[in-house]
């Protein structure tokens, strides 16, 4: 009867060397996915980081694109439609004086003949 208790002892012995065997590996292999989860924790972070930079810039784009055009609007349009105006006078302006030159011309040439 000892020497079965005996052997149940080893086998549970080995069964239990064998459990622990397998829960350190299980250990081991946690303990490598909690790093791992660290890791992308910390690139997570760092991936906010960037994003929340780039959303700064973007919003600083975005107010120098509204003052561009608030300039071109309030500024630079009127400067325009001014000198267009001005062209519009010059080129009518020219066109009378093409007439008046044109019929001085012809004054001329009947005085000439």
């Amino acid at each position: 009867m000892f020497d079965l208790l005996e052997k149940l002892y080893i086998e549970m012995q080995n069964g239990f060397t064998s459990l622990n065997n397998r829960m350190d590996k299980s250990d081991n292999k946690i303990d490598i996915l909690e790093g791992k989860i660290d890791k992308l924790d910390n690139r997570m972070d760092n991936l906010e980081g960037r994003m929340d930079s780039l959303e700064n810039e973007v919003q600083g784009l975005k107010i120098q694109v509204e003052r561009a055009n608030i300039t071109i609007e309030q500024e630079i349009k009127p400067k325009i439609n001014a000198l267009f105006d001005g062209y519009k006078q010059n080129s009518d302006k020219i066109d009378k004086i093409e007439k008046e030159v044109s019929k001085h011309e012809e004054i001329i040439l009947r005085r000439v003949r």
